[in-house]
């Protein structure tokens, strides 16, 4: 039974501390939307998705008004389009990506995933294709986010396509140029990607989900923070602690919305996403939890440990309030979409370096992450590499969403508005990666991934 104070304390999150549901995700299954005609596949996909997604935001705006929980985003995922567009006699998919613009346009939704592909062993011909018409899509639609698994602990890293993700992101920055290069902010290459991802621009309806499903978002930084501002100087356990029962108050708010929802658009429910996702407003970060354990500046040294305490304790509260927790569930640390973390930048203490040591202990990786315009490639294409391996060998998700701002050098700002915020760009190194990104081929799966 939800007492009084429960109820004020909700009120209190929601009010001062930034607690929302950041999302309201429909994935949809579009395997049977395959056809060979292109034009077909295109009416077929549009079609399903107006239909299953047509209440999805009045719905979740409905829950938001009965229930006063804010409810930031609706979006829709689907199943990734190389598998779909493979079928038809095309060698470019824009019409797809057209296709799925017009589907969210009219549905009202903020963002569709899923003009993706996995390519973590090898390519097929719908892969090759998708993957070459990434930097035309994210120029030519505004919805639409793209993502590409390029490596996996039971395949390995497949470094043909991380090279190419690397000239793919820098031609993507070229051609959204004068858009503080928006394309790549779409555009995320992962390592162990997971099926019922709710948030993007990662999301893509896996082929092992059922034909329609709810995923819900949650967030609460700010509401973190809080708790462990009542908790100032005690112990680690103490703190762990803490956060595992703030966890546990944001879950239960999620799990309620993805009920709610679920019932009304009679779809089944699928997972609630922990992740503590910030935004750029003060007060709602991932930096700040960290500085409130007693780091001066989010990148100092202990912040990974913090990071790893923090993640944990996030898991381990949320799962006790839902029985369907999934998605990527953890502490986000996107640069450009964290207040803390882009005051960090900004001083020093966050670089490159600790931000790629921190995504060991947290959710996906190096996110929203601005570099010179005129890094290069193979430079690109070796920070995917790195990230690649501590997810593989890691045996978790991680993903690299990074921006070459055209005509930026380190030290500018780079807006991109709204959640997406502003990046500082960042130092890269000067020493060539070229030669070991050019090698191509396969890194093995590591020996700990023979489990069977």
């Amino acid at each position: 039974m939800i007492n009084t104070q429960e109820i004020l304390e909700t009120i209190k999150m929601i009010d001062d501390e930034h607690l929302d549901i950041r999302t309201i995700t429909m994935g949809i299954s579009l395997l049977d939307c395959a056809d060979s005609s292109v034009e077909k596949a295109c009416t077929k996909i549009y079609d399903k998705i107006t239909k299953y997604a047509g209440n999805l935001v009045k719905t979740g705006e409905d829950i938001s008004r009965q229930y006063g929980i804010p409810i930031i985003n609706k979006r829709i995922s689907v199943t990734p389009i190389a598998h779909i567009a493979g079928a038809s006699d095309t060698d470019n998919y824009l019409k797809f990506a057209q296709a799925l613009d017009r589907a969210a346009e009219e549905t009202g939704v903020n963002f569709i995933g899923g003009f993706s592909a996995l390519v973590q062993k090898g390519y097929s011909k719908g892969d090759e294709i998708l993957i070459k018409s990434i930097p035309e899509v994210m120029k030519n639609t505004e919805k639409v986010c793209s993502s590409v698994c390029v490596a996996g602990t039971k395949a390995g890293i497949n470094m043909d396509a991380v090279k190419q993700m690397g000239q793919v992101i820098k031609k993507t920055a070229e051609i959204t140029g004068d858009n503080s290069s928006m394309g790549c902010a779409k555009l995320v290459v992962f390592a162990n990607a997971v099926e019922d991802n709710p948030f993007m621009a990662g999301a893509f309806h896996g082929v092992g989900e059922g034909d329609c499903v709810i995923n819900v978002g949650v967030s609460g930084p700010g509401v973190v923070k809080s708790a462990l501002e009542k908790v100032k100087g005690a112990d680690f356990g103490v703190v762990a602690n803490t956060v595992k029962k703030t966890a546990f108050k944001i879950t239960r708010m999620g799990q309620l919305v993805a009920q709610e929802a679920s019932r009304r658009l009679n779809v089944p429910f699928g997972i609630v996403d922990l992740s503590l996702a910030p935004t750029p407003e003060i007060g709602d970060s991932v930096a700040y939890i960290l500085e409130e354990m007693g780091l001066e500046k989010c990148g100092t040294h202990g912040t990974t440990a913090a990071l790893a305490l923090l993640n944990d304790a996030v898991k381990k509260g949320g799962v006790m309030a839902s029985g369907y927790v999934g998605g990527l569930s953890g502490a986000f640390i996107p640069v450009s979409e964290d207040a803390g973390m882009i005051a960090a930048a900004k001083s020093g203490s966050l670089t490159l370096d600790k931000l790629e040591a921190m995504t060991c202990v947290c959710s996906v990786g190096l996110d929203m992450i601005a570099i010179p315009g005129d890094t290069t490639a193979e430079t690109i294409s070796a920070i995917i590499a790195d990230e690649m391996a501590i997810g593989v060998i890691n045996q978790k998700t991680t993903a690299v969403r990074i921006i070459p701002a055209v005509g930026s050098k380190v030290g500018d700002m780079v807006q991109f508005g709204g959640l997406l915020g502003e990046a500082p760009v960042m130092p890269v190194h000067g020493y060539s990666s070229a030669e070991f990104i050019n090698r191509g081929g396969r890194i093995p799966a590591p020996i700990h991934s023979l489990k069977n």
